[in-house]
């Protein structure tokens, strides 16, 4: 059993956005846990020594924006699915060694059936964006038998190096048109739209039956999603994905289920 974590942090740059302490903290309270959840914004040349720290004081945690990539590096031990996103979002300490896994996969699927009501088979997907959040989504999709990818970067090279560790799935767009031209679901996993009404991807480029995810969450939601749903379409932000990842970090460090009602509603002020 992994041993119970003394401390529980967020790593990230910037956090100050993330709702994971708001949520988190509700499902300790619930659950009787003496720990806080703490926000900790830790720009990447001090990802290292922080890392260091917390693995002294036998901390466990979750990893946003952007050191997904770089945690999973530094873990001496990963999950199946967190090696083969090549990204972590979960970490804890076993015997000195930290170890990660990526509770965004199957959070992510979350997201779909709350979008759509089911996880699909044999749709083609575009997805913009070529990060940790990006690479959970193309390990999520590869689950769901005969789907295609079209990725799109603003950095053609990251689009490319993504796509190649998915060759059955994904292939690399010229542009964002090019990726969601012809697609059934669109997925934002950039951070375009979260601090302002930047929109990732041309909204009228979308084919009309086109659903839409977009991994930010904001107040009112993002501009993308308002677009989207302004033209008729399924659309979708982040919150249903962060609450599954999150409890399922949270079994991760504690061995028992969250309360994702008691989750759900210490977002319900921020959204």
């Amino acid at each position: 059993m992994t041993p119970r974590p003394r401390r529980l942090v967020l790593l990230g740059h910037p956090v100050a956005h993330s709702l994971s302490p708001r949520m988190q903290n509700a499902a300790l309270r619930a659950a009787g846990i003496p720990l806080r959840y703490e926000p900790l914004d830790v720009p990447a040349g001090a990802l290292d020594s922080t890392l260091d720290a917390l693995i002294a004081e036998d901390a466990a945690g979750n990893v946003t924006i952007p050191h997904k990539a770089a945690v999973a590096a530094r873990c001496a031990v990963r999950t199946p699915i967190a090696e083969r996103a090549g990204a972590v979002n979960t970490f804890w300490v076993e015997h000195g060694r930290l170890v990660g896994d990526n509770t965004d996969v199957d959070g992510f699927d979350d997201a779909i059936r709350e979008l759509i009501g089911a996880l699909p088979a044999h749709v083609a997907v575009g997805l913009v964006g070529a990060g940790g959040a990006a690479a959970a989504v193309l390990a999520a999709i590869e689950r769901w038998g005969d789907c295609r990818a079209g990725v799109y970067n603003r950095s053609e090279a990251r689009a490319r190096a993504l796509a190649d560790r998915f060759p059955a799935l994904a292939t690399v767009a010229a542009t964002a048109d090019e990726a969601v031209r012809g697609a059934a679901l669109v997925i934002n996993a950039t951070s375009v739209g979260l601090h302002d009404d930047a929109i990732p991807v041309p909204v009228e480029a979308l084919d009309p039956a086109a659903a839409v995810l977009d991994l930010v969450y904001r107040r009112g939601d993002t501009a993308l999603v308002r677009a989207a749903r302004a033209r008729g379409r399924r659309a979708a932000g982040g919150l249903a994905m962060l609450v599954g990842q999150g409890a399922r970090a949270f079994r991760r460090w504690f061995g028992v289920e969250p309360d994702r009602r008691v989750m759900w509603e210490a977002l319900q002020d921020s959204i």
